[in-house]
């Protein structure tokens, strides 16, 4: 009798596991959708240079369309080649920029021009291109955005530059500027034209990484600051 009454237990215990792998499965394929879902809403306003439309004509280094810093009249020019997600482009930023706009652009030596490479991922582009849109409104703008964004740049291996990022991160760090502009520029990726011709200008004088810098017009081999220095000081 009792082993009658405990195959029959089994037998309505049985159908429970079923039910109970299949809401396992179900929760779980819900928990993956959900973060595909988030990662998609982060990653679908990120431009890619292939849509980016329009004739670029390599025809010299265009230093007017720059952030600069300096005065005009210095006899050598600089430009610093740059992308927004290089981890050594932070580092030279916030262990050299200062010291370098005190020794050379300060004095009147150098003028100093910023010019995007953007090549590392997507947001690279969108961190470039919310760069321009905000020196379109304040050169001045510009070099504070440069800063700060170093200051708060993210792992170089994930996409963290996102327009939610950088619409938030903008709103609350730079000041002083047309914000719903901004926001405008960045959403109608309005600058990317810009990013992307910088891109091919710089790949054609041979610049291939971040950072590099350029004196008078040469490529410089050495990214060092003592290598800047001393190609400077030659001029």
């Amino acid at each position: 009798m009792n082993k009658k009454v405990s195959a029959k237990q089994s037998q309505t215990k049985r159908p429970l596991l079923p039910m109970i792998l299949g809401v396992v499965v179900v929760i779980l394929l819900a928990v993956i959708v959900f973060i595909l879902s988030n990662k998609t809403d982060d990653t679908a306003d990120l431009p890619n240079y292939t849509d980016v439309k329009g004739s670029i004509v390599v025809d010299g280094l265009k230093y007017e369309k720059q952030p600069h810093l300096g005065s005009p009249d210095a006899k050598v020019k600089v430009i610093e080649f740059a992308d927004f997600k290089c981890p050594a482009c932070k580092m030279w930023t916030e262990k050299y920029l200062d010291t370098f706009i005190k020794d050379y652009v300060d004095t009147g030596k150098v003028e100093l021009f910023f010019m995007n490479f953007a090549f590392l991922d997507r947001d690279s582009y969108l961190a470039a291109s919310a760069g321009e849109a905000i020196y379109k409104q304040s050169n001045e703008k510009f070099w504070e955005y440069l800063h700060k964004l170093y200051a708060n740049q993210g792992d170089e291996s994930q996409i963290w530059a996102t327009q939610k990022f950088i619409l938030k991160f903008v709103k609350n760090n730079i000041e002083g500027i047309d914000y719903a502009q901004f926001e405008t520029d960045l959403k109608n990726h309005t600058y990317m034209f810009d990013v992307k011709e910088d891109f091919k200008i710089a790949g054609s004088y041979g610049v291939n990484g971040t950072p590099k810098f350029m004196v008078n017009g040469v490529l410089l081999q050495d990214s060092s600051y003592e290598g800047l220095a001393a190609a400077i000081d030659k001029q």
